[in-house]
């Protein structure tokens, strides 16, 4: 009887260890899902800065004079359709952005000063729309990216191709 007693106690207890390893097991899996997410969002949001559409209206939006008017915006149909595409495509990536579904700090990395500087360009048309629609949210999520992304933006910035001039690669052996 002892020996069956030792037995039960010994299997409870393995029991109880693989009950423990599973959630711990579980656990690392969905930080790397998780982890994961973040990656898949990061390279969307890479694809959206690589589409050719979006990388005409950026060019034609950049080319702008900052604070023109909304009727200046819209006196050309290219440039309000190059108005639209960049707002939609920053109001999106602020969405996702807010609900933590890319990090701010690659959307910071990847966008940051672009962002800033396309709502300055497009600010304007974008308030003017607004009022047009009634309504309120209209690129809200692109205005909100930009001022988050203006209040994050160090004053003594340093670009990274001078920050990190002297980084390099691991080594093969190494870990990343």
């Amino acid at each position: 009887m002892d020996n069956l007693t030792v037995l039960a106690n010994i299997a409870e207890i393995v029991g109880v260890l693989i009950v423990i390893g599973g959630l711990f097991f579980a656990i690392l899996q969905m930080r790397q899902l998780r982890q994961q997410r973040r990656e898949l969002a990061a390279l969307e949001l890479f694809r959206f800065f690589g589409n050719a559409n979006f990388s005409k209206a950026y060019q034609l939006i950049l080319h702008l004079p900052d604070d023109l008017s909304a009727d200046e915006i819209r006196s050309s149909q290219k440039t309000e359709h190059a108005a639209m595409l960049i707002s939609t495509t920053m109001e999106n990536i602020g969405v996702m952005t807010h609900e933590r579904i890319v990090p701010f700090l690659v959307v910071k990395h990847l966008i940051g000063t672009s962002t800033i500087v396309l709502w300055d360009k497009l600010r304007n048309w974008a308030l003017a729309l607004r009022d047009d629609l009634g309504q309120d949210e209209a690129f809200e999520w692109f205005q909100w990216l930009a001022e988050r992304l203006k209040e994050h933006q160090p004053e003594d910035y340093t670009p990274a191709y001078i920050a990190h001039r002297d980084w390099r690669p691991a080594r093969p052996n190494q870990e990343t």
